[in-house]
């Protein structure tokens, strides 16, 4: 089964997450959110620090539940006597928890615009929690 892989996430906050506790987190990165267009709350989502451009077949990374989603834009207005100047900037929001570690199997969705998924090597030990 093919599931959604959130790349270059910083190890301090995978760690976090490890912990079991639900985080909120904001992501920037367009490869992100474009992934999370594709996604809903329920489903299970790859995370791993491994920039997108890297991700290959036994890159590790952990899998979470996706319990909230919002994706917004926000407007960011400049203004001072010479210009003015006007800006969007699209963001998503998620909130997850962790479920279990995992090694990327197959990873595919490399062209700018598709969203990356990755399937996985399922564990034989499960996290109770």
């Amino acid at each position: 089964m093919k599931y959604a892989a959130l790349t270059g996430i910083s190890p301090s906050v995978i760690a976090e997450l490890k912990s079991g506790k639900a985080r909120t987190l904001e992501l920037n990165s367009a490869h992100n959110i474009i992934t999370l267009t594709e996604t809903a709350p329920g489903e299970c989502i790859f995370v791993t620090s491994v920039n997108e451009e890297d991700l290959s077949p036994g890159d590790p990374g952990i899998m979470v539940d996706l319990l909230a989603l919002n994706i917004s834009m926000r407007r960011i207005e400049v203004a001072n006597p010479f210009f003015y100047e006007e800006r969007e900037r699209m963001s998503a929001r998620i909130k997850v928890q962790f479920r279990g570690m995992t090694i990327a199997r197959d990873v595919e969705g490399r062209k700018w615009g598709d969203p990356t998924k990755v399937e996985i090597i399922r564990s034989a030990c499960y996290r109770a929690g």
